[in-house]
C-alpha cells in the first residue's frame, strides 16, 4: 500500500511533465497552459515530499540504510 501511494504520485507527477510538453509544443507559448501544468507538477513534487517527511514521523515508513 505504501509503495502504490508513491507509485501513483510518480506517475501523476510525470503525466504533468507531459502535459506541460505537449502543451508547450502545440500552444507555443499562445496561452498559460504549459505554466499551469508546470505548476501542479511542483504542487504534486511538494505535496510527495511533505506526504514522505510526515510517515517518516509518524513511524509509518522506517529506513532501511544501504545494504
Amino acid at each position: 500500500m505504501k509503495i502504490a501511494v508513491v507509485a501513483i504520485a510518480f506517475i501523476l507527477i510525470i503525466g504533468s511533465l507531459g502535459a506541460a510538453l505537449f502543451f508547450l509544443m502545440r500552444d507555443k507559448g499562445r496561452s498559460n497552459r504549459t505554466v499551469h501544468a508546470l505548476a501542479l507538477r511542483v504542487a504534486l513534487s511538494i505535496t510527495l515530499f511533505l506526504l514522505i517527511l510526515g510517515a517518516y514521523k509518524l513511524g509509518y515508513i522506517q529506513p532501511t540504510g544501504i545494504r
